[in-house]
């Protein structure tokens, strides 16, 4: 007998998936462009002092919230977690955008680089709404398990 997944599951790994792909993608372009990466954390406009904890922590985190979107029992403070990350990611952008520390640090690096503050600002924005969507229909999924678990 197989247990086919629901529509609420599907939309969590999809999620969940599309988040994988991106923190993978952006923690590993910062430790394979490790120079490159320090170089632009040196250049935006956090305290100096920031940048080691930041040369480290930002890939690591990016990273660790990767594999912990994997494992089901993990996912949920995953999936807060990349909401976190993402909503501090969108502050920072929208700040630069709107001019908020008097000058435009350098972008992130691969893909992303290419992008505009502006285009930054909307796939960032889109990324959180993912986040927001993982975490509401996980909730809405485990709400069912527990119903039919009562239920049987």
């Amino acid at each position: 007998m197989s247990i086919k997944p629901t529509s609420k599951e599907i939309v969590v790994q999809t999620a969940s998936g599309l988040l994988i792909l991106l923190f993978l993608y952006t923690g590993s372009n910062k430790f394979f462009a490790f120079d490159h990466f320090v170089g632009q954390m040196q250049n935006q406009v956090f305290p100096q002092t920031w940048v080691p904890f930041l040369i480290y922590g930002l890939p690591s985190i990016e990273i660790i919230i990767a594999v912990l979107l994997m494992f089901n029992k993990t996912k949920m403070i995953a999936l807060w977690a990349s909401l976190v990350l993402m909503s501090l990611f969108t502050i920072y952008t929208a700040l630069v955008l709107f001019n908020f520390f008097g000058r435009v640090p350098c972008s992130c690096g691969g893909v992303i680089e290419q992008l505009s503050w502006g285009q930054h600002l909307i796939f960032n924005l889109v990324f959180v709404f993912i986040a927001i969507t993982g975490i509401f229909f996980w909730k809405e999924s485990n709400k069912s398990v527990a119903r039919q678990a009562i239920l049987s």
